[in-house]
């Protein structure tokens, strides 16, 4: 992918920058998983989504490559074939690999759109524009795989308004005290969602869980999945309260390996990038929930995820696997080595 035409003087800004680099770690990222998935699959419907899949991270791979190469900008040191150990034993069952395209482009179209509206540069806008679509497919048709064989939900039905209606009362707002309202539309999707997405974070953590030896980690992943088990529990039951029966169909699709695929860099950084992706959309859903005890149960919610990320931090940290995204100019400091000389 070459800059359009005069753009291709036009150096990349932060934002072009930050996009690209964060999409690089994170399909990095997914080729190891993509890799894993495809050396164990049996399921000869799910193998051509997933070679799909994989083609797509490394294409997306190459394109950020070319664009940084041609820009003199150092590319990301990320993960390899080194961070996936292929001759373990399968950790998942084949429908986990189907789950993991389904969740990872539904969350890729929000991000991918989010990062090309901070865009300019045409050549990176095309580039973005593509992941946008590209990922609307593959989540298109892994839902409709999922719907064939039976393992995926659809979001609760409501019954059709017979007429408009304006909010009158205060008391709209209202979930503390007094009489709670339905929920309505925009507030039952935000919290199916959540409930399906926490379900996807219990399975991968239960595997991690499985195969980790360093006991710090393992206890700090138990400690994630049990997060993720309150989150479901408390919507779950918030659903049942309104009569649309709670429950996001989920089947047990980890193995009884105890063998890691993965390294252990692997699998703090995918829960780094879950507790990201938790924060944000439970911020999202607290911005478009009118009710005071939902919102006021998201930023418990948010508190909590918060406090788990920044452990989660500190640990990456101290194992010296977080990789630093680029940093502007530190101009003090330069002033101040000035002034040494």
């Amino acid at each position: 992918m070459k800059p359009h035409g005069k753009q291709a003087n036009i150096e990349l800004t932060c934002t072009e920058i930050g996009g690209l680099w964060g999409v690089f770690i994170q399909e990095s990222m997914s080729t190891c998983f993509l890799t894993y998935f495809l050396h164990h699959l049996q399921d000869e419907e799910i193998i051509p989504l997933v070679k799909e899949a994989l083609q797509i991270s490394q294409k997306r791979l190459d394109t950020i490559k070319n664009i940084f190469l041609a820009e003199n900008f150092p590319l990301p040191s990320a993960f390899s074939e080194g961070d996936v150990n292929l001759s373990a034993p399968p950790l998942f069952h084949d429908a986990f690999a189907l789950s993991y395209i389904y969740m990872t482009n539904r969350l890729g179209m929000i991000n991918f759109s989010y990062t090309a509206s901070n865009n300019v540069r045409l050549d990176v806008l095309d580039f973005f524009t593509e992941c946008i679509h590209t990922s609307t497919e593959m989540f298109g048709k892994a839902v409709k795989m999922m719907l064939s064989k039976g393992i995926y939900d659809r979001p609760p039905k409501m019954n059709y308004p017979k007429e408009i209606e304006f909010v009158q009362k205060e008391s709209f707002l209202s979930g503390i005290i007094g009489t709670k309202r339905p929920l309505n539309a925009i507030e039952v999707s935000e919290v199916f969602f959540n409930v399906e997405r926490n379900y996807f974070s219990v399975l991968i953590m239960l595997g991690f869980a499985q195969v980790l030896k360093d006991k710090k980690l393992k206890a700090h992943v138990i400690r994630g999945k049990t997060i993720s088990e309150k989150q479901i529990s408390f919507f779950n039951n918030l659903l049942m309260e309104e009569d649309l029966l709670g429950t996001v169909t989920v089947s047990m699709e980890v193995t009884d390996s105890t063998v890691s695929p993965f390294s252990d860099k692997l699998i703090l950084s995918m829960i780094n990038v879950l507790n990201s992706v938790d924060i944000s959309l439970i911020s999202h859903a607290m911005s478009v929930s009118m009710r005071t005890d939902l919102a006021a149960q998201y930023s418990k919610i948010i508190a909590e995820v918060m406090a788990y990320s920044k452990d989660t931090f500190d640990i990456v940290v101290e194992k010296k696997w977080l990789e630093q995204p680029p940093l502007v100019t530190n101009r003090k400091k330069l002033i101040n080595t000035n002034l040494q000389q």
